[in-house]
């Protein structure tokens, strides 16, 4: 999925104007719709598919077919779905799982600021397209030279990937429950391997790279002596972390810099 993105915003023009007004002279021409439509299934169907990871996950976790097809409709936010389920499964609070899969699914807010101006839906629309703001569907709309097209690219993106994430939700929760105990079949470890799949090649820079490192440690460290899900926050705390170190580190590289003038 990631590679897919990555191709979309590598071939998309730098910067997304306002409008739908004519591109200035020497500006790169629109994407042709099929262009648009191409990339926004791909993505789609790609992510989509793995809903089925997340019923057979759910179902594992102890949920009922209505609960993991429920979560799906209503949550729709893929890596919190597993984050919930997870910590469900391992026995932990339901209230510390819910925290941790909000917390998660947070990032979705500021995807919605930035689209929100960008799309320019009327406020009649607003809440039904917040419903679709995900990581596929910002990256293939941030991708689109113009608002047609970051339109376009952003409805055929959620549609799809919406319809498909339901669907195989449904499809893998009905087989686990066919299969009975997952973890017996080794499929409980399914949701956890989607979501590193998915979450790995993000991991591009030294500092993401600290990031994830750091917080699989506080996890390590934590999941033995703390209930299940709690580790999961605690392990939110590498971002700020890493970010403190690196902050100091370029302070003291500023002021070794300014005492070698």
């Amino acid at each position: 999925m990631r590679r897919v993105t990555e191709q979309i915003e590598d071939t998309a023009p730098p910067g997304i104007p306002g409008g739908t007004a004519a591109a200035p002279p020497g500006a790169a021409p629109r994407k042709s719709d099929a262009a648009v439509i191409r990339d926004a299934l791909g993505v789609g169907v790609a992510v989509g598919l793995s809903g089925f990871a997340f019923g057979v996950t759910s179902a594992g976790a102890g949920l009922s077919v209505l609960q993991s097809c429920l979560l799906s409709l209503l949550v729709f936010t893929g890596a919190s779905q597993f984050a919930l389920v997870g910590a469900l499964g391992a026995g932990g609070n339901p209230f510390a799982a819910a925290a941790g899969a909000f917390f998660l699914g947070a990032r979705n807010a500021f995807y919605g600021l930035r689209l929100s101006g960008l799309l320019g839906y009327r406020a009649l629309l607003k809440p039904l397209a917040a419903h679709w703001v995900i990581d596929e569907t910002s990256a293939v709309t941030l991708a689109q030279p113009d608002r047609r097209s970051a339109r376009l690219g952003f409805t055929v993106t959620g549609l799809t990937l919406y319809v498909l994430w339901n669907l195989t939700t449904l499809a893998g929760a009905l087989g686990a429950e066919a299969l009975g105990d997952t973890a017996a079949w080794g499929l409980d470890a399914a949701g956890p391997a989607v979501f590193l799949a998915l979450l790995a090649p993000m991991l591009k820079t030294t500092a993401e790279r600290a990031v994830a490192g750091l917080a699989v440690v506080l996890m390590l460290v934590t999941l033995p002596v703390l209930p299940a899900g709690v580790p999961v926050l605690v392990s939110a705390l590498a971002a700020p972390a890493v970010l403190l170190a690196q902050g100091a580190r370029s302070r003291r590289t500023a002021r070794a810099q300014e005492e070698s003038r």
